[in-house]
């Protein structure tokens, strides 16, 4: 039972360098599962790029050395950890955010996340006044502004939200952004020359190009099954004489359907239909009487985002 994940290590290494640098002031996000590397791999070569390393929640800071900065990028609940290191910036984007500190009796350094079309966390025009004055009743100390715009739409609309907001607000602080490219972060930096303006990056620094990595699983076993029987977790009949082949990958290691209905799986340029949806460490998959087989031990290709799998192996190549 193996999902591998192989990286072209030359290539991958020489890509996130040069993101980062045509980024330039940069604070390199490590979250979740680590884009599928590990928390604890990109978490190194994150510090040989910055002193100040972006996390996803209050619970994964203690990843981050001593000798860095951790950036919390996810407002904190209602619960924080026992203990949290000193040097710690978090996120706030409401009043609620800054209730959940204060009742925590937390004091420390954050950044006000501003609203923006993806409607997510932040504050709005409206709301901004009262915020401001609840961290300064909380007696938190505010470092910097961040504005996170969606994934999806155009790149020119991102930049216009960005800089609504940077012309609304006179401010010396830092200003955290996210899904700007290069070229956004330029113009940005050439029009508002007086800020300091910080990209914050994760999948474009971390996966890139994606013929820098190949997902796999091995095939555990095989078995020829004929039309009418049934197999798997649910009994589904078989409606063809075929063979089935179970493969070492499933739900716990992050591997779920494309889209609504697609099979992940796929062998010889064809993708394999599954019998059922994936099962914890096995996927069953049926491939029809006449098609190449896979033998036990081969491997079959995972389409899958790296930002939802946890490989059992990685292999640098």
């Amino acid at each position: 039972m193996t999902l591998r994940l192989n990286v072209d290590s030359i290539s991958w290494k020489r890509h996130f360098r040069e993101v980062a640098n045509s980024f330039g002031d940069l604070v390199p996000v490590v979250k979740g599962n680590g884009y599928g590397f590990g928390r604890s791999t990109l978490i190194q070569h994150a510090a040989t790029l910055s002193s100040e390393i972006a996390v996803g929640s209050v619970y994964e800071v203690h990843d981050v050395p001593k000798n860095c900065v951790a950036i919390v990028l996810t407002p904190a609940g209602r619960e924080l950890p026992e203990s949290l290191p000193a040097n710690i910036i978090l996120t706030v984007g409401s009043l609620h955010h800054i209730e959940n500190l204060k009742n925590n009796s937390w004091r420390g350094s954050v950044v006000v996340k501003l609203r923006s079309s993806m409607n997510r966390y932040g504050a709005n025009k409206d709301e901004l006044t009262d915020v401001l004055a609840a961290l300064k009743n909380a007696g938190l100390t505010q470092v910097g502004w961040s504005i996170h715009p969606p994934l999806d739409g155009n790149r020119s609309d991102h930049l216009a939200e960005i800089k609504n907001w940077m012309l609304q607000i006179s401010s010396d602080l830092a200003w955290f952004v996210s899904h700007v490219d290069a070229n956004g972060i330029k113009q940005l930096r050439q029009e508002f020359v007086k800020n300091k303006i910080r990209v914050r990056s994760g999948t474009a620094l971390w996966l890139g190009d994606k013929s820098m990595t190949h997902l796999m699983a091995d095939v555990l076993d095989i078995r020829a099954i004929g039309q009418g029987e049934t197999a798997g977790y649910r009994n589904v009949k078989i409606t063809q004489d075929g063979t089935i082949a179970m493969i070492g990958a499933g739900t716990s290691h992050g591997v779920h359907l494309v889209g609504a209905e697609l099979s992940p799986f796929h062998f010889n340029q064809q993708r394999l239909a599954l019998v059922e949806p994936s099962h914890m460490h096995t996927s069953m998959v049926f491939i029809p009487k006449g098609d190449k087989l896979p033998l036990v031990g081969d491997n079959v290709d995972v389409q899958q985002p790296l930002t939802r799998v946890y490989p059992d192996i990685i292999s640098w190549i």
